[in-house]
């Protein structure tokens, strides 16, 4: 389903073109019918129910929704971290099983070795895969390069702010040359300006590498400042609620988030998350505990 917007916006040849392209590319990552349960002490809890999707090849991805709707359970399974309960993902049309170097996997932490230096760090999956020697370092200072920490290819991972960190960390899953980069809501931790900073540092390295991204975000500005598509998920349990093709141009700059288009999805978005009836129930019952004979409203 594509987002219903003013009939403006549908005009655009560049946004045309560009999806048209998209959809002529090979099916990378294709999710069918995905189930996930739970079981508790209540009984059986659906985190995810017959969840539909294609990731195309070099496509950027993100994933929405409210609070409980299974994005990282859904990551997870992705990732082969945990198993689903039905339905299948595909990769390159083979069923995934467990972990493998074809899938990378960036948390919102920073899951380095704090004991090993940069450039150890991004050697470990090389290392793991059988590499050695002087090749091998070799190649990580090629990725350590393109995420800008040349300089500090030799420094322990306390001695980096968080989001030198977690450029370390996207460094380590591309060193294995993954065909995906699956990212659980990766700035998460970081502060406005080295988040910002990061989606930029994200958008060149995904423009100068084959690599597909599927990316989980809470920040709408986020996902449509990053994203060709993005998908909806709605709570209780976590569905397909809509897939939304975002309607603008690259390259992306900070200065479109002020555009009619970038405005005209992110209220969309929103209307999607939040729907008004969900609103007027979180109003709470307050009840006034003292009277302080002023009126702060």
């Amino acid at each position: 389903m594509n987002i219903d917007l003013p009939s403006y916006l549908d005009q655009s040849e560049a946004v045309k073109k560009r999806f048209d392209e998209l959809k002529k590319r090979e099916v990378l990552l294709d999710v069918q019918n995905l189930d996930k349960d739970y079981i508790t002490r209540k009984g059986s809890v659906t985190a995810l129910n017959k969840v539909n999707f294609k990731a195309f090849r070099r496509e950027f991805i993100s994933v929405i929704g409210p609070s409980g709707c299974g994005k990282s359970t859904l990551i997870r399974i992705l990732a082969g971290l945990e198993d689903p309960t039905g339905g299948q993902v595909l990769l390159d049309g083979e069923p995934i099983s467990g972990p493998c170097p074809q899938r990378g996997m960036v948390f919102q932490n920073y899951t380095l070795f704090p004991w090993r230096t940069v450039k150890k760090n991004v050697m470990f999956g090389l290392e793991m895969a059988g590499g050695s020697g002087t090749e091998i370092e070799s190649e990580a200072k090629q990725w350590i390069d393109l995420v800008g920490l040349s300089k500090f290819e030799n420094a322990y991972p306390n001695q980096l702010s968080g989001g030198m960190k977690q450029r370390v960390a996207i460094a380590r899953a591309l060193a294995n040359k993954p065909r995906i980069l699956l990212m659980d809501e990766p700035f998460g931790a970081l502060d406005a300006q080295t988040r910002a900073n990061m989606q930029s540092h994200l958008l060149q390295i995904w423009k100068n590498i084959n690599i597909t991204i599927l990316f989980i975000t809470h920040d709408l500005d986020e996902a449509i400042y990053l994203s060709d598509r993005i998908l909806v998920l709605k709570a209780h349990p976590g569905e397909v609620q809509e897939v939304i093709e975002v309607p603008v141009s690259r390259p992306r700059s900070p200065e479109q988030f002020l555009n009619p288009e970038f405005i005209a999805t992110k209220n969309r978005l929103e209307e999607l998350i939040h729907p008004k009836s969900d609103k007027e129930s979180e109003e709470l019952n307050i009840v006034r505990m003292t009277n302080v004979n002023d009126n702060i409203e």
